[in-house]
């Protein structure tokens, strides 16, 4: 939890890299709360507006980990628009989150697991 939270602090922060770590348990953290909402939203018959407003609330946090994640893997942030080519890019952009940190400092900041 603490992890979310961390990422919801910084909620604008596009500089600096984020851990593998970091961006897997909000990445985790999301995906179990829009399951809740959506079995809740289901059990009341209601339409989406809980998992709407939730989506919103958090798109900009997600947007702003998923760069520093970049970051951290020396890849500037506008890597995150290649999602938008169906599949493949999903795919390609799944493993750069996947890898591991830049071992030195780079030109986004020092290491975050020193």
């Amino acid at each position: 939890m603490e992890w979310y939270l961390m990422v919801l602090k910084n909620y604008v922060g596009f500089q600096g890299r984020a851990r593998r770590k970091e961006y897997w348990m909000f990445v985790l953290f999301n995906f179990i709360v829009s399951i809740v909402l959506a079995i809740v939203e289901s059990l009341l018959n209601a339409t989406n507006v809980l998992t709407g407003l939730y989506s919103l609330a958090v798109l900009l946090p997600s947007l702003a980990v998923g760069v520093r994640r970049l970051h951290d893997t020396g890849r500037t942030g506008w890597w995150l628009l290649i999602s938008l080519i169906p599949l493949i890019g999903t795919i390609i952009l799944l493993v750069f989150m996947c890898q591991d940190s830049d071992v030195n400092d780079n030109q986004y900041g020092p290491n975050p697991k020193d």
